[in-house]
């Protein structure tokens, strides 16, 4: 199973998957040129949207690559908690002169739809955000030829994800930018989770199968160190959020080294979901207020961020970010990937080298 996953590139780098317009096909197909794995969101793209991506990805790489997708969310949300953070932000929606989003636009992010591409339309390798698919389903794609990863952020999420039949875990920890892919929103563990090097070391001795270690890392010493704790490959998102060719917008991508936003913070506020981001305006003011309701809310502030992003206002926006987005490069992704690479090989001839007794 190691040896599936580890065929799939050159180099134990694989550029995440961030939702939103940043995973673009340029992106995905310069990094698996370089040797890593690059990876196509599908996350709030219709089937379609997938489709033309995956098409045009192949259209630069014959290469492997993977495609993410999120798992529909149970209905758990109180709709009078997320009528009252409607309320709080009509101010928003005055100072940027539009309309608040309709919290109910959804709840599956389309999902049998973008399935079912990918099964008509085989991918190397598949992953799954928010929760794990059943286990006909990977099977499925096991047999489409299909190497799966389903995200974990526990040794008990884990656990299950392999009983699952997945191919691999994604071992995310507290540290990494954007959405934590907890199986099971439960607002009362808001700040409870593991660090990445403690996370990989349990989930290794938690299951047999290959692990991603996700979550902080910037550099090639650190993907040495996630690889010796345990892991068979490192996933980056923040390190390639400030490439050429992300899609991210240029305030984001500005803002990771701008020594305005000296922290990140885990918050509902953007999504209704526990999500790390720089610490701005609108995550200060709204953030500790933001109910546990995702996606409601992030249909609700949907349109905000895009007339935020469209004003060029970083303090509107969800700038996400993991813990060491201060070490954010920009480079061609390429580029980067063979820097990290070099700095992976150079960590590794340290480590292996003779301590010198005196």
């Amino acid at each position: 199973m190691s040896s599936a996953l580890t065929g799939l590139f050159r180099h134990p780098i694989v550029q995440a998957p961030m939702a939103g317009g940043v995973s673009v096909p340029r992106l995905a197909a310069a990094v698996a040129e370089a040797g890593g794995l690059g990876f196509l969101a599908a996350g709030y793209k219709t089937a379609d949207g997938l489709y033309q991506e995956i098409k045009q990805l192949r259209g630069l790489t014959a290469l492997p690559f993977g495609v993410n997708l999120f798992m529909p969310q149970p209905e758990y949300a109180d709709p009078a908690a997320v009528e009252v953070y409607a309320h709080q932000l009509a101010g928003e929606a005055t100072w940027y002169e539009t309309e608040l989003g309709d919290p109910d636009s959804g709840r599956d992010d389309g999902y049998d739809a973008k399935l079912a591409v990918l099964l008509d339309n085989p991918v190397p390798a598949a992953s799954f955000h928010f929760g794990i698919p059943s286990s006909e389903v990977l099977e499925s794609l096991r047999r489409a030829g299909t190497f799966t990863l389903v995200t974990a952020t526990t040794p008990e999420e884990a656990l299950a994800v392999q009983y699952a039949g997945a191919d691999a875990v994604i071992a995310q920890g507290v540290e990494a930018g954007g959405h934590q892919g907890t199986h099971r929103d439960l607002p009362e563990q808001d700040g409870s989770g593991l660090g990445l090097l403690s996370l990989v070391a349990q989930i290794r001795e938690t299951v047999t199968i290959p692990i991603v270690a996700a979550g902080g890392i910037m550099r090639g010493s650190q993907i040495a160190a996630v690889l010796a704790a345990g892991a068979s490959a490192a996933q980056l998102g923040t390190a390639f959020l400030a490439t050429h060719e992300s899609g991210a917008h240029d305030v984001h991508k500005q803002a990771l080294t701008n020594p305005l936003y000296v922290r990140t913070e885990l918050t509902r506020a953007f999504s209704g979901r526990p999500a790390r981001g720089l610490v701005n305006r609108f995550l200060r003011e709204h953030g500790p207020y933001a109910p546990a309701a995702y996606p409601e809310v992030h249909h609700l502030t949907a349109p905000l961020r895009k007339a935020a992003a469209k004003a060029k206002d970083a303090q509107g926006m969800a700038l996400w970010a993991g813990q060491g987005h201060r070490m954010a490069r920009e480079l061609p992704a390429g580029q980067l990937v063979e820097i990290l690479a070099a700095e992976l090989d150079a960590a590794r001839t340290a480590l292996s080298g003779t301590v010198d007794p005196r």
